[in-house]
């Protein structure tokens, strides 16, 4: 087989499942090595950049998938029923954030973090399918750990969470003296 039929198996597979497609199951479906097939996929992703075409291919963690371009969302609400936009609210945000970065990561630790309840703000991140449970810690009451989806990556646009941004130990400084700030605030009121 040539790149190009290479090429339109792999778009056609991507267009049909229309989820994530991990790169190894490509590999063994071509009958390739995954490098070959990481090339071919990069090559693909060029080709779909230089002809501004109204799609592309993302990499997330391990994994591909065709989507449209972002750039597009304007148009596509005019022709399909209003996708959801879900709003997250600082709330939902921090809450996120957190379980971003300390993931696997249970309720409990998380309200330690924050310093509050975080149930609804969990659950509605559930809804989003922005976090999932990943299984139970092992320990009494074997609570339940969560953890980032592959839809956090989609929408953050990142391939894994090792690209999440580092913080470096001044903004940590900040951040813990605007929340000492706050909490003053509150005790005041």
């Amino acid at each position: 087989m040539k790149s190009k039929q290479y090429q339109a198996v792999i778009e056609g597979i991507l267009f049909t499942m229309g989820e994530s497609v991990e790169i190894t199951r490509l590999a063994e479906a071509l009958e390739l090595e995954t490098e070959q097939v990481r090339q071919i996929l990069h090559k693909m992703m060029e080709g779909y950049q230089k002809e501004d075409r109204g799609i592309q291919i993302m990499e997330i963690d391990g994994a591909v998938q065709m989507c449209t371009k972002k750039e597009l969302y304007e148009y596509l609400i005019k022709v399909a029923k209003q996708p959801k936009r879900h709003v997250l609210t600082d709330v939902l945000l921090e809450t996120l954030s957190i379980i971003a970065y300390k993931q696997p990561i249970t309720r409990l630790e998380i309200e330690k973090i924050r310093g509050v309840s975080c149930a609804h703000a969990v659950n509605k991140l559930m809804e989003y399918n922005l976090v999932c449970e990943l299984g139970r810690l092992d320990a009494p009451g074997r609570p339940l750990l969560f953890g980032t989806t592959e839809e956090f990556l989609r929408s953050f646009g990142v391939q894994s969470i090792d690209e999440l941004p580092v913080l470096n130990q001044d903004q940590l400084d900040e951040f813990r003296q605007q929340a000492e700030e706050e909490m003053n605030l509150k005790l005041n009121v």
